[in-house]
């Protein structure tokens, strides 16, 4: 699964890198949790747009969101069938803005965190599936969900599932669901390339949500955490960021 990610990279490089037309200006945060903000990717009539959802999915048919589980992830093989997921597949596909995950190793009796990112420390994009949920009252609530793979060889060590990260190429294919169908567009749900992606042991910090900072992506220093880097994974330096996290 992913329960937590890093949007770290500059606004003006996410715009670049998902080329949506709106100039939004939004903080760094390292450490974004369920049922936040979160931004997203869309396409209408053929252009992309930026968005703020809250990551969570509620399916349009739900009657009472506080009776309904929490779907922060959809899983790739069950989400052309899944009631909750399958209308979003055909018509709401999205991207959700990203650098990286966090992912968490049974390590005895404690779980030992790491951070996945991408080698050539591009920004990330996640296959996401979003909706809209209207209450009785005519309130509205845009909510999204991140669609999970089964983890590639490079990651197994550490997890079973992962986030779909898609290649700019992919893009397109993905949103547009007027051209492209659900069938032919889950060709796409597949795990990363091993060369494609790092992983590296982090401090425990990042269990507390309200841990918000740059140090969370810091590589572990300890002895155990050493240890515990499956496949004898580099501990690569990290980028200075100086800009202040919040949330939106």
């Amino acid at each position: 699964m992913c329960g937590r990610y890093v949007i770290g990279s500059a606004p003006e490089e996410f715009r670049a890198y998902f080329g949506y037309l709106e100039q939004p200006n939004f903080p760094a945060r390292y450490n974004v949790a369920p049922t936040q903000p979160v931004p997203i990717v869309r396409m209408d009539q053929g252009r992309r747009h930026f968005a703020l959802v809250r990551w969570g999915l509620i399916p349009s048919w739900v009657k009472d969101p506080k009776t309904f589980p929490l779907c922060i992830n959809a899983r790739a093989e069950s989400a052309l069938d899944k009631p909750a997921f399958r209308a979003a597949m055909r018509r709401r596909r999205c991207l959700f803005l990203a650098d990286g995950f966090y992912e968490w190793q049974q390590h005895g009796e404690k779980k030992r965190p790491y951070f996945v990112r991408l080698k050539s420390r591009a920004p990330m994009a996640f296959a996401g599936l979003w909706e809209t949920w209207t209450g009785p009252n005519g309130e509205e609530m845009e909510t999204a969900a991140i669609v999970t793979t089964q983890a590639n060889r490079a990651l197994a060590a550490i997890h079973e599932r992962m986030p779909v990260i898609l290649s700019p190429e992919a893009f397109d294919f993905w949103l547009d669901c007027d051209r492209v169908d659900a069938q032919t567009a889950a060709a796409l749900l597949l795990p990363a390339r091993d060369a494609l992606i790092e992983a590296y042991a982090i401090s425990p910090a990042v269990n507390r949500v309200a841990n918000d900072t740059p140090d969370l992506i810091k590589p572990a220093t300890d002895g155990d955490a050493a240890e515990a880097s499956p496949g004898g994974i580099r501990q690569p330096k990290t980028k200075k960021d100086d800009r202040q996290s919040s949330l939106f």
